[in-house]
């Protein structure tokens, strides 16, 4: 019996005019997908997590056709150093959200599907916000901000574990240090000497180590103290430097300009309006309708930590601003409750962020 020879493997035509690139991203690799500008499926292929494996997937890219637009799934994550070479090489990104769970349970989850559907989600124009650039000033001091986070969470639970130790002390050395602030505490703390070195297992062995846990303790909030200090100027001098403008304002101070500016990103170009620096703080009203009763609720999405700075400026407006206590107090006698009065002040103090940042 004569065998028959497989058919040979069509070649893929380059498509004449644009195509538009999705990439599916992993810690490992990345996957990638092109399709046409009609939504055909032209290739798909992997690629590592590597400065070489950038320049190969968009090598790769580019000899299918002409790309000028890319959806990168999770680009504040493990695609952000994807994003940043891209933006580099004059691609615009576009941040694609994870597919819904529903739909993945229903047609199932594979990585090539994930990038296709990431590039058709640029060209129908779900996907429209653009990835920050991740290359200048915010980013540093979003990298300070997170070592400033970790160092505060640290130290908080440092000090939870001194004074749990003070709790079942010896009663005398816990009398000694009753009364004193928390300032004073740490500092009498770390000067605890390590008396006697014999171990017999008795009182004065516990009472030893218990003197020597309460001194390292101390050491070491007083140095996760100088660390927080030293990122707070590292910030404080970015901000100065960079938005001064932004630290006139009443209510922001150097950390709460920070946590803005890291939500709007190094190119807040890619902001389209200040409603959509609203949205992505999380205060822009949501319609909600039922039947005849018609009404806006609380908008909760967007950047949690960016909402957070928004209320802080708020309240420091509500004590001391008196533009803002006549604001307040003319929103009341029209019925309006302190949350809604709120609401709005977060929404006026948003537009005036992105109208200082992004000037017109």
């Amino acid at each position: 019996m004569t065998g028959t020879l497989p058919a040979p493997r069509a070649r893929r035509r380059r498509p004449q005019g644009e195509v538009v690139l999705g990439v599916d991203t992993h810690r490992d690799v990345h996957v990638a997908a092109v399709i046409s500008s009609v939504g055909a499926v032209i290739d798909t292929e992997e690629f590592p997590t590597t400065t070489t494996g950038y320049r190969e997937l968009l090598a790769w890219a580019r000899r299918l056709g002409t790309v000028r637009r890319a959806g990168v799934e999770g680009t504040g994550s493990f695609g952000a150093a994807l994003a940043r070479y891209l933006l580099a090489q004059g691609v615009a990104v576009s941040d694609v959200n994870r597919p819904d769970r529903t739909d993945r349970r229903q047609r199932g989850k594979s990585d090539p599907v994930d990038a296709q559907n990431a590039a058709r989600a640029v060209l129908s124009g779900r996907a429209r916000a653009q990835a920050k650039s991740g290359d200048g000033p915010v980013e540093i001091a979003r990298m300070f901000k997170l070592a400033k986070s970790s160092a505060v969470k640290a130290r908080t639970q440092a000090i939870n574990q001194l004074k749990a130790v003070l709790v079942s002390a010896d009663p005398n050395l816990r009398e000694q240090l009753a009364g004193l602030g928390n300032a004073e505490l740490f500092r009498t703390c770390a000067r605890l000497a390590d008396e006697g070195q014999h171990d017999d297992g008795g009182g004065e062995a516990v009472l030893q180590a218990t003197r020597t846990t309460l001194s390292l303790l101390a050491q070491h909030i007083g140095q996760l103290t100088e660390q927080i200090q030293d990122l707070e100027r590292r910030l404080a001098h970015l901000a100065e430097r960079h938005t001064p403008q932004l630290l006139t304002v009443v209510g922001i101070g150097p950390d709460t300009a920070v946590t803005l500016l890291i939500t709007m990103g190094d190119n807040p170009e890619r902001l389209a309006s200040e409603a959509s620096f609203a949205a992505l703080c999380g205060v822009s009203p949501v319609e909600r309708s039922s039947g005849r009763r018609r009404y806006r609720r609380l908008n909760r999405g967007g950047d949690r930590q960016a909402n957070a700075a928004l209320h802080r400026i708020v309240q420091t407006r509500l004590r001391v601003d008196p533009r803002t206590q006549d604001y307040y107090e003319r929103r009341t006698k029209e019925g309006k409750t302190r949350r809604e009065i709120i609401r709005c002040l977060k929404r006026h103090a948003a537009r005036e962020v992105f109208h200082l940042v992004r000037p017109a």
